[in-house]
């Protein structure tokens, strides 16, 4: 059969060019001719990397020419659609065969041939056949099908399957059809099971094509499954992703404000243990699972980040305060680009390793290099959908299975499922299909993925709805300022689509802390609010500003003053206050040796109602703020290699058919350059004499890289140093600097 090295050499640039770039490792480093790039192309690196981009059906169709022995001899298209089965047809094995052919996994016109190394990278029983049995010819096969009993046809049957492995005690031992006992024992003493060691047996591939019947290597889908898909329309499904977007930044802000004040520890093995996980997800009242994929993507995102203490905990880094303070679709784009890119797979959170333990979130465990990849991948099919069309998961994971079975390993269907699940979390993909803001984050970067999703955010409300109960709905996104003042005067009751606050006592009494007085309250509540303000609310501001502030706790330690001396004497007569070693210095000033914070909790908790007074006696906020850690030093991002383009692709064609043109020269005098006078006088007078006589050289060159070469050359001129020449591969005249020409033999016709 014709080498695959002669099969490239008939191929056109243009054909060599679309190998290169289907296959970019066979260009590095830039082979020197065909028979080069052959020996590469047969690699079995090489060739198990180019099986990875094979649909089903292309890779069945290799599959048939392992079982047709095409790397010992060429086999003819007939012959592979015959091994396919019925209902494939012709055309379709030629398509397939085209795109084995433009990745050089085949060669061949009408006959097909494979390089060795592809039977080490397909599985060891391509289609679940085995091997042929010496003895055993295909009309046997059928007459030893027919003449078995019931119990012997269900073993064939079962090995006939997808694989044609069993295991037995009885391999080992020898019977005679007399002696057997079972079915496995009938089977190997007629010679229709193969014995592959002493506990395991082998159904001869004659005997399972004889139980496939037409269908030689069992189903085979020669198209791509049709899934069946959702209509949604664009604007549905933009809208539903401005909501889930809303959703994912309201928890991400809870998570951070939890760990501020109440961090969980960091495990011996890093990561975050299950108990916290269910203590934070109790908290925030989430599942588990999604607070694990939240942790994954605040800390992808520089959000959180461990101490570097000798008992480290989790904390919000100071970058998350930078984000919290930037605009919704900001803080949106860089949690989604941070999930998109994320080396990790946060769907493992829960499973468990090969010790049983259970994989819990910022795990090492997590931890696939190729994760981003995959995303993107799947992600890319549903970019392939019409605009507010989308796809089932399991759909999805049937087409994505078909285009790529060598692709994700023992997870690719979990993967699928698994970023599709996020990606609705996040707001890339919405109602089964890719939102608009989705697809400008997969091609055109974060930023416009953000500007994109300011335009499907519902507009911010001026305005709250103020309940007879004391309650306060906001019917939906709130505006910057309002949300951040109903923070300080209100507890969040319920969040969703329409967050619902509670005005009490407490609430009230945080924002007179804050620096709001009495009219504030009123005023806003009165500007901000669609429905009259009860009265009842009226009451509680003025009735709680109106004892607010009325005793003033100071540093002294600690000091306490008040205009009404009866009031302090109230104080002290109070058991509740003994704790607090209260002692007055004054009519209307006491002191206490706790600290101011600790002084201001007792004398709340015995039912006053104090406030903190700083050195400049203006009202002092006392709660904690929350703890900080430093962020990450992002690394920077892997450069790579670039891929070369098509000029250069171009250009490394040229080198291989120059090198192919060298290597087929016939030599006649030449001359290697040495040290010293005479050799370098002898190349100068070869040269000379092969430019007067219009005769080719073949040189042997080091070009300024140190790259070593062989080019045909019609030298012109010897002089200064120099020979100027035309290069007969590319037809361009060139100078060579004699220092760097190796060797020197002209090129007989």
């Amino acid at each position: 059969m014709a080498s695959l090295a002669e099969w490239l050499r008939e191929r056109s640039d243009d054909e060599l060019v679309a190998l290169l770039r289907a296959r970019p490792d066979l260009a590095t480093p830039p082979p020197a001719d065909t028979s080069v790039l052959a020996t590469r192309i047969s690699v079995r690196s090489s060739v198990a990397r180019a099986c990875e981009e094979l649909d089903s059906f292309t890779l069945s169709t290799l599959e048939a020419l392992v079982l047709l022995d095409a790397d010992s001899a060429p086999v003819d298209r007939e012959a592979i659609a015959e091994m396919l089965g019925a209902g494939v047809t012709p055309q379709r094995v030629r398509r397939s065969a085209d795109r084995l052919k433009e990745l050089a996994l085949a060669w061949g016109a009408d006959e097909l041939s494979i390089p060795s190394t592809v039977r080490e990278v397909l599985p060891t029983f391509p289609a679940g056949l085995g091997r042929p049995a010496e003895d055993l010819s295909e009309s046997g096969a059928k007459a030893a099908l027919a003449e078995l009993d019931e119990d012997e046809r269900r073993l064939v049957d079962k090995l006939a399957g997808d694989s044609p492995i069993g295991r037995t005690k009885d391999a080992s031992a020898r019977f005679s059809l007399e002696q057997a006992a079972n079915p496995i024992q009938r089977l190997l003493a007629k010679g229709l099971l193969l014995r592959r060691d002493a506990e395991t047996v082998e159904l001869p591939r004659q005997l399972a094509l004889a139980v496939r019947g037409d269908r030689p290597m069992g189903r085979v889908e020669p198209e791509e499954p049709s899934p069946d898909l959702v209509e949604s329309g664009a604007d549905r499904v933009d809208a539903t992703a401005g909501g889930a977007a809303l959703e994912l930044l309201r928890h991400v802000e809870e998570l951070l404000k939890a760990w501020e004040t109440d961090p969980p520890d960091v495990l011996r093995s890093g990561g975050l243990g299950i108990r916290e996980v269910r203590r934070t997800a109790k908290a925030m009242e989430v599942e588990e699972s999604y607070l694990g994929l939240l942790v994954e993507v605040a800390f992808a995102a520089n959000l959180i980040n461990s101490t570097e203490d000798a008992a480290p905990q989790w904390l919000p880094t100071i970058q998350s305060d930078t984000w919290l303070a930037s605009p919704p679709e900001q803080r949106w784009a860089a949690l989604a680009a941070a999930w998109l890119d994320l080396p990790r797979l946060p769907g493992l959170i829960g499973a468990r390793d090969e010790k049983d333990r259970v994989l819990g979130p910022l795990s090492e465990d997590l931890r696939r290099p190729l994760a981003p990849k995959d995303r993107r991948h799947i992600l890319g099919y549903l970019d392939e959908l019409p605009g507010g069309y989308g796809v089932r998961a399991d759909g999805a994971a049937a087409v994505l299975a078909w285009r790529s079975p060598r692709h994700g390993g023992k997870l690719r269907d979990d993967l699928v499922r698994w970023t599709l699940s996020e990606a609705t979390v996040l707001g890339i993909v919405a109602l089964d299909a890719m939102t608009t803001a989705g697809r400008a984050l997969l091609f055109d970067g974060a930023s416009a993925a953000a500007q994109l999703l300011a335009e499907q955010l519902p507009e911010p409300l001026d305005h709250v709805l103020v309940q007879a109960d004391h309650t306060v709905v906001a019917p939906g996104r709130l505006e910057p300022g309002l949300a951040a003042e109903m923070k300080v005067v209100a507890e969040v009751e319920s969040a969703g689509s329409a967050t619902v606050y509670r005005v009490d006592e407490d609430s009230v009494r945080h924002a007179l802390d804050a620096g709001y007085t009495a009219e504030d309250l009123h005023a806003l509540f009165r500007g901000r609010s669609r429905t009259p303000i009860p009265q009842s609310l009226t009451y509680l501001i003025d009735d709680v500003a109106r004892r607010h502030g009325k005793l003033r706790a100071g540093t002294a330690a600690a000091f306490l003053r008040c205009d009404d001396p009866v009031a302090l004497s109230e104080v002290l007569g109070k058991p509740e206050t003994e704790g607090l070693e209260l002692r007055r210095i004054a009519p209307t000033v006491l002191v206490s040796p706790l600290p101011l914070a600790d002084l201001v909790e007792g004398l709340r908790s015995a039912g006053f109602t104090p406030v903190a007074e700083g050195p400049d006696g203006n009202v002092l906020d006392l709660r904690a703020g929350g703890r900080r850690v430093r962020g990450r030093n992002r690394p920077a991002p892997p450069t790579g290699v670039a891929a070369p383009d098509t000029d250069q692709l171009g250009d490394l064609v040229t080198q291989l058919r120059a090198g192919d043109r060298s290597a087929s020269a016939r030599r006649g005098r030449g001359i290697a350059p040495e040290r010293g006078r005479p050799s370098a006088e002898a190349t100068l007078q070869l040269l000379r004499d092969a430019a007067a006589q219009e005769q080719h050289v073949l040189l042997g060159f080091v070009d300024t890289h140190g790259l070593r070469s062989e080019v045909v050359v019609r030298p012109i001129s010897v002089g200064g140093g120099v020979l100027q020449g035309v290069d007969t591969a590319t037809h361009q005249p060139g100078a060579f600097p004699l220092h760097r020409i190796t060797t020197v033999a002209l090129v007989e016709d």
